[in-house]
């Protein structure tokens, strides 16, 4: 059997060493193959961190060609070097290893980044996010930095806020002017039996602190309306849209174009929901797709129409999804798309989004925003 030396004799007659006053940060892919631990100590900038065991299963996934340069490196150059070969025989040609790997760069003084300033405590926590190179530790700190405000502490905002603050977004608002009935724990896992009578938002920010305590939650226990909207939305980096009639979801669109805040969107009726996601003056917005909302005795709410109970789970789960995908800069949102679930057969439908050059809301500038009890 070869020994470790071996492997690393060969390694080291297939793969070009780069010394680290010749390596050029901003070109090509940096990747720190060290653990968790060594990387915590200091990155050389703009490097990529992927553990050596990880890095032949998962290099596709950074979105490099076979023919893109990749400089790999760790504490003293030898397993940037057998990563390095496992590079080569995947069929990536332009594969090189620091020599000495990040010993020799410290000790020549070259500058070296701080990965963040998580806790360890937070490093635990969020551990299965920081080994993802498409999170790591500078995008698990974007989302500690993250505020989100989720509109409708009900069936859709329920896991919507779960996953986000399990996720680490570090504010989250909730709005609800409502507080818990029976009827509602049917879907609504944000609260619970003992929180009946209580108001939404109360109940669920004690549930979010029981995920994480050092999630900061602002609790906004109003109806949006027009006085209020701009303020509350315009406090935050994201809106998610978990309300359950068409009045709030005209205001909030509106509102969101004011203050150029992008909007998830979500909404359910009986065993069918939808999703999208709405970017201020880069996508359809709601009333592109929807220019008028319909008569109220057409548009029955959840009370009247009832809702499939885990149906609001799969449609906020996926909303919760696009918001951390935004957040992250990661994945391809639901930009200019229409996402469609059917429960019943289990089938997905995405349909594109178009524009409207006529819009009374992104087309120009935006309206002035009215309330529409009518509508609700």
């Amino acid at each position: 059997m070869e020994t470790y030396q071996q492997k690393l004799a060969a390694a080291r007659e297939r793969v070009e060493e780069v010394t680290p006053e010749a390596l050029n940060v901003a070109a090509g892919l940096i990747l720190d193959v060290r653990t968790s631990d060594e990387t915590a100590l200091g990155l050389i900038p703009n490097a990529v961190t992927l553990p050596m065991d990880r890095v032949k299963a998962e290099i596709r996934s950074l979105d490099v060609q076979p023919g893109d340069r990749i400089v790999l490196y760790c504490a003293v150059g030898e397993r940037s070097l057998l990563a390095a070969a496992e590079l080569l025989d995947a069929g990536y040609t332009n594969v090189a290893s620091l020599a000495g790997g990040m010993k020799r760069w410290m000790s020549l003084g070259l500058p070296t980044t701080s990965p963040s300033g998580l806790s360890d405590l937070s490093r635990r926590r969020y551990a299965r996010h920081i080994v993802m190179p498409q999170v790591g530790i500078a995008g698990q700190q974007t989302l500690i930095d993250a505020r989100v405000v989720i509109i409708g502490a009900g069936g859709l905002g329920s896991p919507a806020a779960l996953y986000l603050a399990a996720a680490g977004v570090g504010t989250i608002g909730l709005v609800d002017h409502d507080v818990v009935e029976l009827s509602n724990l049917q879907r609504q896992i944000l609260h619970g039996t003992a929180d009946i009578g209580m108001a939404k938002v109360t109940s669920g920010a004690q549930r979010i602190r029981e995920i994480d305590s050092s999630v900061s939650i602002q609790p906004h226990d109003t109806m949006l309306d027009s006085s209020n909207a701009l303020g509350i939305l315009g406090s935050y980096d994201l809106a998610i849209d978990a309300t359950d009639n068409f009045a709030t979801r005209y205001l909030i669109n509106d509102a969101s174009i004011h203050v150029g805040v992008p909007v998830v969107h979500g909404s359910v009726f009986r065993f069918e929901g939808q999703l999208a996601v709405f970017k201020p003056h880069e996508t359809a917005c709601y009333r592109c797709v929807f220019p008028d909302p319909p008569p109220g005795d057409l548009a029955p709410n959840c009370t009247e129409a009832g809702v499939f109970g885990v149906l609001p789970g799969v449609v906020g789960t996926m909303q919760a999804t696009e918001a951390l995908k935004l957040l992250l800069g990661i994945g391809e949102p639901l930009l200019g798309r229409l996402l469609t679930y059917d429960a019943l057969s289990q089938t997905i439908h995405t349909v594109r989004l178009k524009r409207r050059p006529d819009c009374v809301a992104c087309s120009g500038p935006p309206p002035p925003l009215r309330d529409h009890p009518e509508y609700c």
